[in-house]
């Protein structure tokens, strides 16, 4: 190490809900993300440094965080390419904070569970009847929508969010669309009724943001457009089926 970099760390004391920005000096190595800055001030400068990290390789989705304004995993992050800094690193936006860099996830997980991620049957089959088998083919329609980490960079990144609390949401929106394409699962008109409601996919004006910072590459933004088509398609279906029984 020889290399000096200042990092502008957000802090926030639930107890006195006072927060301020605290500067720390560091030298730091070449192949340092963000998330190594954090951990080293946390151990060798500041103990009292709350984060939520884990796995660090952009898989847990556990270490988002806003840099320099912009949201972002740090532990993909270089300390590099925000020189000669300072860095400022802060809570993702439109979230409750808990403490410094640490958020409320409570609300995203409520709403998750809306839209029953999961797949839903409408009798189990028994085990010794074998899996529920899947082409190549049915897989692609979904795989995409799969890689969703719950890292919540959509959310903060969201303009909708920001000013309607009760919108599910780009990264649930996305998990519902995923399961609804499932080929194995028999929840699609269950779960666009979460999905259609005012609260849902129309609430979405397709700014794209959601897209543009997935570390992943999910594409929230498209998964939403295709469930506002799925639904329309599900709405005349419906017109159809009731004019035809008035007949």
């Amino acid at each position: 190490m020889g290399s000096k970099v200042t990092f502008e760390v957000f802090r926030f004391d639930s107890e006195t809900e006072e927060s301020s920005y605290q500067d720390f000096e560091m030298e730091y190595e070449d192949e340092w993300v963000i998330l190594d800055g954090l951990n080293y001030i946390k151990g060798f400068i500041d103990g009292s440094l709350s984060h939520r990290w884990s796995c660090r390789m952009g898989v847990c989705g556990s270490c988002g965080m806003i840099v320099n304004g912009y949201p972002t995993l740090t532990c993909s992050t270089f300390i590099r390419d925000y020189l000669p800094g300072p860095i400022r690193v802060e809570p993702l936006t439109n979230f409750k904070v808990e403490r410094d860099l640490i958020v409320n996830l409570d609300d995203f997980l409520r709403k998750l569970q809306q839209i029953s991620p999961w797949i839903v049957r409408d009798e189990e089959r028994a085990i010794e009847h074998g899996e529920y088998l899947q082409t190549p083919a049915e897989l692609a329609t979904f795989k995409q929508f799969t890689l969703c980490i719950n890292c919540m960079l959509c959310y903060s990144a969201c303009p909708v969010v920001s000013h309607e609390l009760n919108f599910i949401g780009p990264a649930v929106l996305t998990l519902g669309h995923r399961y609804n394409l499932d080929s194995r699962d028999q929840g699609a008109d269950m779960r666009l009724d979460e999905m259609l409601s005012s609260d849902g996919i129309w609430s979405c004006t397709f700014v794209g943001e959601c897209s543009q910072v997935c570390p992943k590459h999910v594409d929230p933004a498209g998964a939403i457009q295709q469930s506002k088509v799925s639904g329309v398609m599900a709405y005349f279906k419906s017109f159809v089926m009731s004019s035809g029984s008035r007949e």
